[in-house]
């Protein structure tokens, strides 16, 4: 069959190369054409358009790069068309991939949703667009269910995909003799996969690493860029930059500075003690203040409901703030260890890896029933 697959941004390309493999094993026929990254494009099949052209993070941002949104997707609707899949496999990157959902819906091409938009977060009222426009939505989250079940929509819960990618994960033994020659413990830098993320929250890391000497500091560099870009902000420092090395990174770190987003996920389930970032335009922030409806905004704080990581977010998001909350998980035993136990919580909650192939299955099944009516 026929499968064509949208990410938008570096964890869809993650999950969406996760999701390819599990297909392959269910439908060995599968032929893939997709938007998305170069972890899709290892896993086979025809690239329309990287990630890297499409990820602007912010209501300004967007606004400000409305033309070229556009233009993306215009060129996704028409290849599409142009293809004519049996499914479309939406992954993530909402603001886009439900306006395609919308689109292919008139096609009367069957729409799977993997990974729910955030819609319990803001604008509630989206769930009844997508139950008119996705045909078959998977979850990631535990509490999605109950959400969706409340506006009596029934969706599948397949589990969290980082579990599959992680348990997966094989750990380079020279790590550490590679990038840490001082033989210190390590503290990660995730300032994201985004230049509006790297450029306001990287500098603040930076500069609170100076007032530790005692540990290493590594920066995980995202995949879209080079590290000529993080020059600029690394100022002639010793501090390495490390690419498609991050699992790596987390596997060997003693604590973490994390820019909200997947990754805090991520550096929760490699048991890492972390302290989570969050710096958006004062527009764009502003108006999500007005509009979000939650508490947290780490995956890690959502998911068990309770604050387990600390989040400095805006203004808190400065140099002194950061370094007071990263001396209380690296020198104060107790914060780390009672973050340590809270984590164990967290990973009971999210169960056990296999969310590729639980989805995998059903949208073959999915798409079979479709393909016999």
């Amino acid at each position: 069959m026929k499968y064509y697959l949208v990410a938008g941004e570096a964890s869809g390309d993650l999950h969406g190369a996760n999701l390819m493999h599990a297909l392959k094993e269910v439908d060995p026929q599968a032929q893939f054409r997709f938007f998305g990254g170069d972890k899709m494009l290892a896993e086979g099949g025809d690239l329309v358009k990287h990630y890297a052209e499409m990820a602007f993070m912010g209501f300004l941002e967007v606004v400000t790069n409305l033309r070229t949104i556009k233009k993306n997707m215009a060129a996704c609707k028409k290849d599409i068309t142009a293809w004519q899949p049996d499914v479309l496999v939406l992954i993530d990157f909402p603001g886009f991939n439900l306006r395609i959902a919308e689109y292919a819906k008139t096609e009367g091409i069957l729409v799977c949703y993997y990974i729910s938009p955030k819609v319990w977060a803001w604008n509630q009222k989206r769930v009844v667009k997508i139950k008119r426009i996705v045909d078959h939505l998977f979850c990631i989250l535990p509490f999605e269910v109950d959400f969706y079940k409340n506006w009596d929509m029934k969706v599948d819960y397949v589990g969290n995909p980082l579990l599959d990618a992680i348990s997966a994960f094989k750990p380079d033994v020279a790590f550490n003799q590679k990038y840490n020659n001082a033989d210190k413990k390590i503290i990660a830098l995730l300032p994201g996969s985004r230049k509006q993320e790297i450029s306001r929250l990287l500098p603040n890391m930076l500069a609170a690493a100076k007032n530790f000497p005692d540990y290493r500091f590594i920066v995980a560099g995202a995949p879209s860029f080079n590290l000529s870009y993080y020059e600029q902000f690394l100022n002639n420092s010793s501090i390495p930059v490390v690419f498609d090395g991050t699992y790596d990174l987390l596997n060997n770190a003693y604590a973490a500075l994390v820019t909200s987003g997947t990754a805090t996920l991520e550096t929760a389930i490699f048991k890492v003690p972390q302290v989570v970032l969050y710096k958006g335009g004062t527009v764009s922030v502003t108006i999500a203040r007005a509009l979000v409806k939650i508490k947290f905004i780490s995956l890690v704080n959502l998911i068990v409901n309770k604050k387990i990581v600390t989040e400095l977010i805006q203004a808190d998001c400065n140099i002194e703030a950061i370094t007071s909350e990263l001396e209380k998980i690296t020198s104060n035993k107790t914060g780390r260890r009672q973050m340590l136990d809270e984590y164990d919580a967290l990973l009971e909650k999210l169960g056990k890896p296999g969310a590729s192939q639980r989805t995998a299955v059903l949208i073959v099944k999915y798409t079979a029933q479709k393909k016999a009516t």
